[in-house]
């Protein structure tokens, strides 16, 4: 549990919740508001690993798998093999032991699994069945044919593809995005239409993004058991919603393919890039280069697209991650999205799907000119959106995910520094905040600067303790993954500092430089008057590591040094530090980081 005896230590003026640009940060949890948060336990993995924590940051379980787990409705944990959420084709659903008690192996060499997966219950089945995301190979014969423009080799083309096998391993059902192309260059192909009347279909000669290898590059899926849908998330900006219940026959599994071939199986609603069927306004530099526009693209990179589940608030809307790459803001940074498809222009809730151009945009503004953002259009079926202050605090190139919580919070996982966080949607305000220690060097306490997704989690899911993965077994809080204390700000730390930061104390501590320092580092502080002043260094748990000045000083100005010696001539460990002034009934306190 926190430390509360370190309090006085904490007291610090300069105080954030959230993760701001810094070069070194506390790894684990790192501000729990208990009132406020959804409390549970969070699902994550990491090199190979699925953690499963306490809100303190208390390893409760592990399993020897780790790349996008998650836990089914009947218990058990859920995930690919190999730790790599890029390219996957074999995935196990494991006990709470570690036990293997189902498994499938895509063994087709055309097939190529990758990023999402989903176990469901399928209705007309009656049975649990598995779906997957794999890109789909073509031939540039097939490319060809279905009017892709000549000048092109076609050469590893691909296309992703929905496959859906049941218990026994046999694949029932499959939808491809190749079965629903159009395009507007060759009238004898049957696949030529006018591409904005056709927007249930993918136009197969997108500007300047011929069919490759892995064309569309999806990263995720849902599946909506009360409609019978399906939703697959593109990276490059767009969503698209299947109908799987028009499309699948039970125990027909060719005919089911076939049938999701056909129009049948063409896109019922498609959210995030307008301009890719005709019908928005792309990205684009203005006439001055140095600003752009997004235009009418509202979803960049995005990531893991769902429907917020039965009786969740915003229940039936999709929420997904949206990286915000490729948006052309002259200072990006990530977003979550909260989307109600069925919202038409008077922002009415018509019970259908509404084409999100006919639902039109609102102008916004950025909120703050230091964000030097130009004005935006935002989709009327927008509903709710996060995104930090400052924008360098949440921005996500890569994976990453959000999930909306029974108490209204959302979770959110952003990958490229393994930094989880759960948001309160009435004030935006962050009630619980955690960083991955697990890095690509090993467990870390003190993460230091590094390149994108060094401690890198693709998702993080928050459970409740009546779960069916976690009822009955004994929940009992091991050590943290560093081992150390869990160490961490609560609200009373914070109204601590704010009551400081109004308190009338003029005399002055200063931050120690060069911070980080290697052999030696000065400290600057300044009396107000003479008084008995203790300077003295402490560790993060709290315990005396070097006193550096214990007498009475007149007023004015002083400068000493320290050199990572501690008390007993010994050299301290690398990592962040507190030195505090004490001086009457008050304390001055600021950090530090040793670095050898």
């Amino acid at each position: 549990m926190k430390k509360y005896a370190i309090l006085l230590i904490f007291a610090t003026y300069v105080f954030t919740v959230t993760a701001q640009e810094s070069f070194f940060t506390q790894t684990e949890t790192k501000y729990w508001d208990n009132s406020r948060t959804y409390t549970g336990y969070t699902l994550f993995g990491t090199r190979g690993t699925s953690y499963l924590i306490d809100m303190e940051g208390h390893v409760i379980h592990t399993w020897n798998i780790g790349t996008n787990p998650r836990f089914t409705d009947n218990g058990n944990l859920l995930d690919a093999v190999g730790g790599n959420p890029s390219s996957q084709n074999s995935w196990k659903e494991l006990d709470w032991n570690g036990n293997t008690v189902w498994s499938y192996t895509e063994t087709r060499s055309t097939y190529h699994g990758h990023h999402d997966f989903v176990k469901i219950y399928n209705p007309k089945l009656g049975d649990s069945t598995f779906m997957y995301i794999a890109n789909k190979d073509l031939t540039a014969a097939q490319c060809l044919a279905a009017g892709c423009d000549s000048v092109n080799s076609y050469t590893g083309a691909q296309m992703d593809a929905i496959v859906e096998v049941n218990r026994q391993g046999t694949v029932i059902w499959e939808w491809c995005f190749f079965d629903h192309v159009v395009q507007d260059k060759y009238p004898s192909k049957p696949t030529y239409g006018v591409v904005a009347n056709t927007p249930g279909r993918i136009d197969i000669n997108m500007t300047g993004n011929p069919v490759k290898s892995d064309w569309i590059h999806c990263n995720s899926l849902d599946y909506n058991q009360d409609s019978d849908f399906v939703v697959i998330n593109s990276v490059h900006g767009e969503f698209y919603v299947i109908n799987h219940g028009a499309t699948f026959i039970a125990n027909q599994p060719t005919s089911s393919i076939a049938l999701a071939a056909t129009s049948a199986g063409d896109f019922l609603y498609r959210f995030g890039d307008p301009a890719k069927y005709d019908k928005g306004d792309p990205p684009s530099v203005l006439a001055n280069w140095e600003k752009a526009t997004s235009g009418h693209k509202q979803l960049g990179g995005s990531h893991d697209i769902q429907w917020i589940k039965p009786g969740l608030p915003g229940a039936g809307h999709f929420l997904v991650f949206n990286n915000a790459e490729n948006l052309f803001e002259l200072t990006p940074q990530s977003y979550i999205v909260e989307i109600n498809p069925y919202l038409n222009s008077a922002g009415v809730n018509t019970g259908n799907f509404v084409n999100p151009p006919l639902a039109g945009y609102n102008q916004v503004n950025s909120p703050d000119n230091n964000l030097m953002k130009e004005k935006k259009n935002v989709s009327k079926q927008i509903v709710w959106m996060y995104s930090s202050k400052n924008n360098t605090s949440l921005y996500s190139t890569i994976g990453s995910s959000a999930q909306r919580l029974p108490n209204g919070n959302t979770l959110v996982c952003s990958m490229n520094d393994g930094h989880f966080f759960e948001v309160s949607p009435s004030d935006t305000s962050i009630v619980w905040e955690y960083i991955n220690p697990m890095t690509r060097d090993g467990i870390k306490r003190i993460k230091k600067d590094n390149y994108p997704t060094y401690n890198g989690v693709f998702r993080a899911y928050r459970y409740s303790a009546t779960h069916p993965a976690l009822v009955g077994h004994t929940l009992t809080p091991g050590n943290t993954m560093t081992g150390a204390t869990p160490n961490y700000y609560t609200p009373a730390d914070v109204n601590f500092i704010k009551e400081l930061e109004k308190a009338s104390i003029p005399d002055m501590l200063n931050q120690n430089y060069p911070n980080p320092f290697t052999n030696s580092t000065t400290i600057d502080f300044e009396i107000n008057e003479p008084k008995q002043i203790s300077i003295i260094v402490f560790d993060m748990a709290g315990n005396q590591v070097k006193l550096l000045m214990n007498k009475k000083c007149s007023q004015g100005k002083y400068s000493l040094s320290w050199d990572g010696y501690n008390d007993g001539g010994n050299r301290v460990t690398s990592g962040m530090y507190f030195y505090v002034l004490k001086a009457d009934n008050y304390k001055l306190s600021k950090k530090l980081i040793y670095y050898k």
